[in-house]
């Protein structure tokens, strides 16, 4: 494993990120609110670049009560990322597609210094997704 020095939190958007390449692997961190993530650079639908897509909102469709539309709404507690190939979407929280739980992008550990800097820990290579 070896760690990385990403830069000082606060140089970070919210929500925010920030996509590095290290010895031929790329990985997306990311802030919201108080939390960082980070994933691989790989979308499970087709290896695209998930993490360089836009980040919004979830949207969610508000159904009435006789079973009808009310429109889209863009929620209060849920931000995701685009993959910018196919538009699949990733909870920047989890890294989970809204609609199949087991399709998932592949966590990278993230921890901020008692400096307050962003550490990203990348796995051996043998532990990293494949290109």
């Amino acid at each position: 494993m070896r760690e990385l020095n990403i830069g000082p939190a606060s140089e970070f958007d919210d929500p925010g990120r920030k996509i590095i390449a290290f010895d031929g692997v790329e990985v997306g961190v990311f802030k919201l609110g108080d939390a960082f993530t980070a994933y691989f650079n790989h979308c499970p639908h087709m290896g695209g670049p998930a993490c360089q897509g836009k980040i919004i909102a979830k949207v969610d469709e508000a159904i009435a009560p006789d079973r009808t539309s009310k429109g889209m709404i863009f929620s209060k507690t849920q931000t995701n990322m685009v993959c910018p190939w196919h538009g699949y979407e990733f909870d920047i929280r989890t890294g989970v597609h809204p609609g199949n739980a087991r399709m998932r992008l592949r966590p990278v550990k993230v921890h901020l210094s008692t400096d307050g800097d962003v550490i990203v820990t990348l796995p051996d290579a043998r532990e990293r997704p494949a290109a």
